[in-house]
């Protein structure tokens, strides 16, 4: 993707707002409600009706991630994403869904990091302390296969809204688990440009009111 059709497209979904009297979003009642404020929770938003449903665009300066439902409606999540120099923008699709997967920190976390990743090098299993949490979504690109960046799960409240991992985009584990049901495989994602989104920054963000 040009980096043009990145502002376009982000310009288009930076619009959204509040759908009015939408009902409220179920959670999986088995896991831990988080306590975030009504601010962090998910609401339905409308966006640009060229939006084709079932694809996910993180919007990174707003830390606002888009499930499109077609229509010009989508569901908004607030993620975590990756601290500067490791988020990486890009047009990806979900090559893999995972639940409660099992992780391996990478070669170059271990490298940047070793005293945190080195005794995971061998892998760590699924469960609630793992860092990829309750579910996963497997980013991939056509050509190159997994990128090892994910949409993932966490059990960590006090990282979402903020610039914390290593490149991946999260939610706290009941909204990933909410977002996985809802997201195929194939399913086309795009992370835009951290700096960029349109000349619209987090400030900006409409104000709205919860039904």
């Amino acid at each position: 993707m040009k980096r043009r059709d990145f502002i376009a497209g982000s310009a288009a979904l930076l619009g959204g707002t509040f759908v009015a009297g939408a009902p409220a979003l179920a959670f999986d009642e088995t896991l831990k409600p988080y306590g975030l404020p009504i601010e962090l929770l998910p609401h339905y938003v409308n966006v640009s009706e060229d939006l084709a449903p079932q694809e996910i665009h993180v919007s990174p300066s707003r830390f606002a991630l888009f499930l499109t439902l077609g229509g010009g409606r989508a569901i908004r999540y607030t993620c975590g994403i990756g601290r500067p120099g490791l988020y990486e923008p890009g047009t990806f699709f979900v090559g893999a869904r995972k639940q409660w997967p099992a992780w391996t920190p990478t070669p170059d976390m271990i490298e940047r990091d070793p005293a945190q990743y080195k005794r995971f090098e061998d892998g760590m299993p699924g469960g609630p302390a793992n860092p990829l949490g309750a579910r996963a979504l497997y980013l991939f690109k056509p050509q190159i296969g997994d990128t090892f960046l994910r949409i993932h799960g966490t059990n960590d409240p006090r990282t979402i809204g903020k610039r914390v991992s290593n490149g991946c985009a999260r939610l706290v584990n009941n909204q990933i688990v909410h977002l996985y049901r809802r997201t195929p495989m194939n399913a086309k994602v795009v992370l835009y440009p951290a700096s960029e989104n349109g000349g619209v920054d987090l400030s900006a963000e409409p104000e709205v009111t919860r039904g």
